[in-house]
């Protein structure tokens, strides 16, 4: 396996991340159409679409900021911050950011419903297919690990056997998925507390995975996004130490 993984169209060879993607974006949001018109939806649709476009340009503008702040030093060094935030990006700073904006144009409209649970599952969709893409990029996007003696040590391009933590995540994000669906049959849940319980799950996950990952580190042992997850713990705290907020009732 040669990374960076591509894929050839006649004479052409496009990068497999730079196809997927997209293609997760894509699925993921056809997915959400579907569970939509299938299970309905409590927001009008005029609402639902002002939600949307908080979520995109929340994410939009997370993901840069947290990206950009990833590495102090190399944004100290760029000639040109703006551009060093557009082209760095990170999930975590993401889904942050979207959830940022749409409990602000949810406070600008007056939509009290939680909204976060119809996209729960339409999320973990496209970030598995997006994150198939980023283990397909090798050590040529840092989305790698640091070096390893384990079993599931994996020459990435450099010739070094390192974690491949992008198909940790995938493995992550497959089983929490199964484990959202297996909660949801055996409790009713408060409207929201898919999303919420996704967050958490997703943030302690990315708090962990981010000790074997070789990026910027202040002097007390933790990255940027390392605390940017746990800001996002904080805002959860209340969940974390009380699960029973989640729940509605128990199934017998």
């Amino acid at each position: 396996m040669h990374f960076p993984l591509t894929v050839e169209l006649g004479s052409l060879k496009i990068l497999l991340h730079a196809i997927l993607e997209p293609l997760g974006m894509f699925i993921g949001f056809r997915y959400f159409l579907y569970l939509r018109k299938g299970k309905g939806d409590q927001i009008q649709s005029s609402q639902r679409l002002w939600i949307i476009i908080g979520a995109i340009f929340g994410a939009l503008i997370g993901s840069r900021l947290v990206g950009g702040l990833e590495d102090p030093a190399a944004l100290a060094k760029a000639p040109n911050p703006m551009i060093y935030f557009y082209t760095n990006k990170t999930v975590v700073g993401g889904f942050l950011g979207g959830l940022f904006g749409v409990e602000l144009v949810k406070k600008l409209i007056g939509e009290k419903q939680s909204s976060g649970d119809l996209f729960t599952y339409p999320m973990i969709l496209a970030l598995i297919i997006g994150r198939i893409g980023c283990f397909g990029m090798g050590i040529y996007e840092e989305t790698y690990g640091v070096e390893t003696t384990a079993f599931t040590g994996m020459n990435l391009g450099d010739g070094l056997l390192r974690h491949p933590v992008t198909l940790y995540e995938i493995v992550f994000l497959a089983i929490l998925w199964i484990s959202l669906i297996q909660i949801e049959r055996r409790f009713t849940l408060v409207d929201g507390s898919r999303f919420k319980i996704f967050m958490i799950a997703y943030l302690f996950f990315r708090l962990m995975i981010d000790f074997i990952k070789p990026h910027y580190t202040f002097s007390f042992g933790l990255s940027t996004i390392q605390l940017v997850c746990l800001g996002g713990l904080i805002y959860y705290a209340a969940y974390i130490f009380n699960p029973k907020k989640l729940i509605v009732t128990q199934h017998a």
